[in-house]
């Protein structure tokens, strides 16, 4: 399994490359949509910067998430990465989908033949490229994550613990198929001279990103709110605490998630023996620092039945 300190260096280098990608994307589309009038373009435009500022919020999340545990945070900081990614996905909501829905619907009606279709679609099949290494980078994260846990790629990026490794990946997915969206729709224009399917184009994208955003500010709002793990989680600390010495039973567990990878462990388990209470209470206390030694477990209550 991967340390901790792995897994925070590949989620920085993730978002380190999205971020990247982004602000060279937009820029480049940015310059497309001034010359090509295209309504799609200027959606996607919008999208790329939409995502550079949201790498923004999540290296803020990847920095103060992985602050040590304190006196005042006993549990650590790590609910604050879902703070800052739900901040993102409103900025990807607004900034990204509702502007290019926006745009587009203001488009309906535009008669501009439009001009200089090579540029779009040099741009665009750049934007292809690079995009495609981000999604590559944070795709290959995700099936080693999930092939280590039991689950199927989607299924984990929408129940991983890690909002940013969710937020890049939904993002260069949305980017990838805004991207072909939007090629279409030039496409179209440029056959039929009517800019209406560059419009239909640019709202298709809000549409995408509208969805993508609410999705994964559902996912933080319940990280947020205390997301318990799921069964591979349950199964897989239920058998190291079987194998912790002492423990005959386990006869109730709950994990909670506090921030990506970390997780606040309560057990009820019956003890070998029949020690008196005071060596009972002693042996507990052992067993809690054995568990607090992984580094996936922040903190652990075991108590008796």
């Amino acid at each position: 399994m991967a340390t901790a300190e792995n897994e925070g260096a590949e989620s920085a280098l993730t978002v380190a490359i999205a971020f990247g990608v982004n602000v060279a994307v937009a820029v480049a589309k940015t310059l497309a949509a001034w010359l090509t009038g295209s309504a799609s373009m200027v959606a996607e435009a919008a999208h790329s910067w939409a995502d550079a500022g949201n790498e923004v919020f999540l290296v803020i999340a990847e920095r103060r998430g992985r602050r040590p545990p304190d006196e005042s945070r006993p549990l650590g900081y790590g609910r604050e990465v879902y703070i800052w990614s739900l901040l993102a996905a409103l900025g990807l909501f607004c900034a990204g989908g509702a502007f290019s829905i926006y745009h587009g619907i203001r488009e309906l009606s535009s008669d501009d033949p439009g001009e200089d279709y090579l540029i779009g679609y040099v741009v665009l099949a750049f934007a292809f490229c690079l995009e495609g290494i981000s999604f590559m980078q944070a795709y290959r994260r995700t099936r080693a994550e999930a092939r280590e846990l039991g689950r199927d790629t989607l299924g984990h990026a929408l129940a991983t613990s890690d909002p940013t490794l969710r937020a890049v990946l939904a993002e260069d997915a949305a980017a990838l198929i805004g991207l072909v969206i939007a090629a279409s729709g030039m496409a179209l224009h440029q056959m039929t001279g009517d800019a209406i399917y560059d419009a239909i184009g640019s709202i298709l994208v809000g549409v995408l990103l509208s969805v993508i955003a609410v999705i994964l500010f559902d996912r933080n709002r319940r990280f947020l709110t205390g997301e318990p793990a799921d069964g591979a989680v349950h199964r897989a600390a239920r058998e190291q605490l079987e194998q912790l010495p002492g423990i005959d039973r386990v006869t109730a567990l709950r994990l909670e998630f506090v921030g990506p990878r970390q997780i606040y462990l309560v057990a009820r388990v019956d003890l070998t023996g029949d020690d008196p209470e005071h060596v009972a209470a002693s042996r507990l206390r052992d067993l809690e620092r054995m568990m607090e030694e992984r580094p996936e477990i922040v903190d652990a209550v075991i108590t008796l039945p």
